[in-house]
């Protein structure tokens, strides 16, 4: 686990050296969003940081739109090579993201499924979840590519247990 002061630290050292767009965790959205990727890739689901997910997870991702997830995302040879390229550019680098989760999906990845072990299947499937792909049932700012546990947010639904278990 790492200290906070370490994160601290790090986060200062990198904005010092103008890197701001750049979170330890790979989490926050690169300065400059392609706006191809916001318009295609957000009209269905947030648009994920690609510092969450390694290069080759990208580039699967993108060579399957077709079968994108029981969807058929296919878009034009330029859009796919535009996007692609800015994902393989942005994608995560550092240990958290080193290997790719099971079928390219984020919410298998090991560090996703450590972060929400205590939440129960049930949740998940709540009209206001949906999914656990859907960050932003409890994420506020994920637009921004905010997914910190400050900025949290009880998803509506939850019973009087699992109301409880969110504070752990």
């Amino acid at each position: 686990m790492r200290s906070p002061i370490l994160q601290t630290l790090a986060c200062i050292a990198l904005a010092g050296l103008g890197l701001t767009s750049a979170h330890a965790d790979g989490s926050r959205m690169p300065a400059k969003i392609l706006p191809s990727y916001t318009a295609e890739c957000a009209a269905c689901h947030i648009a994920y940081p690609p510092g969450m997910l390694p290069a080759p997870s990208w580039q699967r991702i993108m060579k399957g739109l077709d079968q994108h997830y029981g969807s058929d995302a296919s878009l034009d040879a330029k859009t796919v090579a535009e996007i692609g390229q800015w994902l393989q550019t942005h994608a995560g680098t550092y240990k958290r993201v080193s290997e790719a989760p099971p079928q390219d999906r984020l919410t298998k990845s090991a560090w996703f499924e450590r972060k929400h072990r205590k939440i129960e299947a049930a949740v998940w499937q709540l009209p206001s979840v949906k999914s656990a792909a859907n960050c932003a049932a409890c994420h506020t700012g994920t637009e921004q590519g905010f997914f910190d546990d400050d900025r949290l947010q009880r998803p509506a639904g939850l019973s009087a247990r699992q109301s409880r278990a969110w504070n752990d």
